[in-house]
């Protein structure tokens, strides 16, 4: 009975050993004779899958191309408000040209002048004004041949006191033609005031 019992002791011991051993000879690798079979352990992915740079790089690879677009975009912002800038100053210049004209038109002008009746107004909602008084002045060519104008309006208070006079004008409006300038007051915003048709001058 010792006897068996030595050599099922024996036996798991070579058996074991045999486990360990092959254990050995995986973790290590074949040999290279190609005799004996291969067992297949855990191991990291091919290389060939990927594109070959560390998480790093593609790390900084991602915030490069995020710093270039956000670059772009600020150039591209900065390019619109700088054409937006510009286009409002060709307005304003423009406006402020004509108005000067219409000006020196109206000093010529006794009465009401002779095109009243072809100028009508109406007020712009101050939500699109920032607040600001404003007048929307629409002025229509009713003759036959193309023709110029000159408007004034006046801002009067409560009183019907004239507070501020501003001008605006159409020039070599064709036949049936309207256009429409902008009118503001430049008096503060909270001032009550009320705008009038003072003088409007075909010419």
């Amino acid at each position: 009975m010792r006897e068996r019992s030595g050599h099922g002791h024996r036996a798991a011991a070579v058996a074991l050993g045999c486990v360990l051993s092959a254990a050995a000879l995986t973790a290590c690798g074949d040999d290279g004779d190609g005799s004996s079979p291969t067992t297949t352990a855990a191991s990291s992915p091919d290389a060939a899958s990927f594109s070959g740079l560390p998480p790093s790089a593609l790390a900084s690879e991602a915030a490069s191309a995020i710093a270039s677009a956000r670059s772009s975009a600020s150039a591209a912002a900065s390019s619109a408000a700088a054409r937006a800038s510009e286009f409002e100053a060709s307005v304003e210049a423009e406006a402020a040209r004509a108005g000067q004209a219409a000006q020196r038109e109206l000093e010529k002008v006794d009465g009401r002048g002779n095109a009243v009746s072809d100028v009508g107004m109406r007020g712009v909602p101050r939500s699109q004004t920032s607040g600001l008084l404003a007048v929307l002045v629409t002025i229509t060519n009713k003759t036959d041949a193309t023709a110029s104008y000159a408007v004034q309006v006046d801002f009067e208070d409560a009183s019907g006191k004239v507070v501020e006079t501003r001008f605006a004008g159409a020039e070599d409006l064709a036949p049936g033609k309207q256009e429409q300038p902008v009118v503001f007051s430049r008096q503060p915003a909270d001032a009550q005031l009320t705008p009038r048709l003072a003088k409007a001058q075909r010419y």
